[in-house]
C-alpha cells in the first residue's frame, strides 16, 4: 500500500530557526548519492551545495552562468557544473537529456534557484518571469528527470525540493491572469510563484510517493543573499532590513548557513522518511498559518491556500499545458 499523506503540523525535530546545513547532515552519510541543486553557486544553494558535498553526495550545480559557477565552487569536491536557464525549456530539456544519458538516478533534487521582485520581465512564449523561473522550469526540470527520480525511488527512496518562501502569504494563485497581463505587481507576483512551488511539491508528493519520491517545500527564513538584488537600498531599509551602511538590522534574519539548513533537512532528515507533501520552516514541518494580522505582514506556517490539494492539481494541469510536459499523463492521477 502507498504511504498516506502526512499531516502538516510540526514534528518536533530537535533543530530550529538558527540550525546550519552543516548541523542537520551531522551523522548522515550521503556517499553514493547524487544531488542536483538548481542556483546552487550564491547564497543558499552555494551553501546547499557545500553541505550536500562534504556529507558525500556527488551535486550537479545547473547554472545559467556556468563560468561563474565554475569558479564559485572551485576546491569543492564532489561538485560539477552544467548549463541550465530555467527560463528557455530548451535549455531545460537539454540537461535533464545529459542527465539521463549518464545512466545515473538523482537521489536528490533541489529546486532552489529563483528570482524575487523584479521588474516586469516576459520569458519563453511571453510567460511571467517569476511564474516561469521559479516555477515553470522546474516543473518542467523534475518531470524531464522523472526517470532518473523513479529510479532511485525504487532503490531506497528519492525526494524533490521546492524552494518557496514566507512570500506565498502575499498572494495565491491568480487563477483568471496568471501571466500578469493585466497590470504587474512585482511582490504579487513573487507571491504567486512562491504559493506555486508549494503546491507543486504537494501535488508531486502525491503522485510520486506510490513509486518511492516524496516532496517538500519549505520557507528558507528571511537572509541577506543576491536574491535581492532587484530591491534597491532604500526599500530594504524601509523595510527594516538594513542600515542605511547595508548592514542586516532584523534580528530575525539567518546566516546563509542557517537558511540553507531548512532544505537541506527537507531533503534529507530520517525523520521524514515515509513523509512528504508538507511545507517546512526552521528545520521541521510547519504548522497551519493562522489569518495575517490586520495591515498585512507574514506570519509563521503555511497559508490554506498554498497547501490545497484541488489547487494543487489544478496547477499542475495548467504547467503541464503550458510546458507540455507530464510524465504522469499515462500513469492515471
Amino acid at each position: 500500500m502507498a504511504p498516506t499523506s502526512t499531516p502538516q503540523r510540526p514534528i518536533n525535530s530537535g533543530f530550529d530557526a538558527r540550525s546550519t546545513a552543516n548541523g542537520v547532515l551531522d551523522g548522515i552519510d550521503l556517499s553514493g548519492k547524487l544531488a542536483i541543486v538548481t542556483g546552487g553557486y550564491s547564497g543558499l544553494g552555494l551553501e546547499t551545495v557545500r553541505s550536500l558535498a562534504r556529507a558525500g553526495a556527488r551535486v550537479i550545480v545547473p547554472a545559467r552562468r556556468a563560468d561563474a559557477a565554475r569558479e564559485a565552487v572551485t576546491g569543492l569536491d564532489g561538485a560539477e557544473v552544467a548549463r541550465l536557464d530555467l527560463a528557455d525549456l530548451a535549455d531545460v530539456r537539454a540537461f535533464a537529456r545529459a542527465v539521463l544519458d549518464s545512466g545515473r538516478g538523482v537521489d536528490l533534487l533541489i529546486n532552489n534557484a529563483g528570482i524575487m521582485a523584479c521588474p516586469e520581465t516576459r520569458v519563453g512564449p511571453g510567460w511571467e518571469a517569476q511564474f516561469a523561473v521559479n516555477h515553470l522550469g522546474h516543473h518542467a526540470l523534475t518531470n524531464l528527470l522523472w526517470p532518473a527520480l523513479a529510479r532511485s525511488g525504487a532503490h531506497g527512496g528519492a525526494r524533490v525540493v521546492a524552494v518557496s518562501s514566507a512570500g506565498h502569504q502575499g498572494s495565491g494563485m491568480r487563477w483568471d491572469d496568471v501571466q500578469f497581463t493585466r497590470g504587474y505587481d512585482k511582490w504579487l507576483a513573487y507571491g504567486q510563484a512562491k504559493t506555486a512551488n508549494a503546491l507543486f511539491a504537494l501535488h508531486l508528493d502525491a503522485l510520486g510517493r506510490p513509486h518511492g519520491v516524496r516532496a517538500f517545500s519549505l520557507h528558507p527564513g528571511g537572509i541577506l543573499t543576491p536574491l535581492q538584488r532587484h530591491l534597491a537600498q532604500a526599500e530594504m531599509v524601509d523595510a527594516g532590513w538594513i542600515d542605511e551602511q547595508g548592514n542586516a538590522t532584523n534580528p530575525t534574519f539567518k546566516t546563509p548557513e542557517q537558511g540553507a539548513a531548512t532544505q537541506v533537512w527537507a531533503a534529507t532528515s530520517p525523520r521524514l522518511a515515509d513523509r512528504g507533501g508538507v511545507y517546512c520552516e526552521d528545520c521541521d514541518i510547519a504548522p497551519p498559518a493562522w489569518p495575517a494580522p490586520a495591515g498585512g505582514g507574514l506570519v509563521p506556517g503555511v497559508a490554506a491556500h498554498a497547501r490545497d490539494p484541488e489547487q494543487a492539481a489544478r496547477l499542475w494541469d495548467l504547467s503541464a499545458e503550458l510546458t507540455g510536459l507530464n510524465a504522469f499523463a499515462t500513469a492515471g492521477r
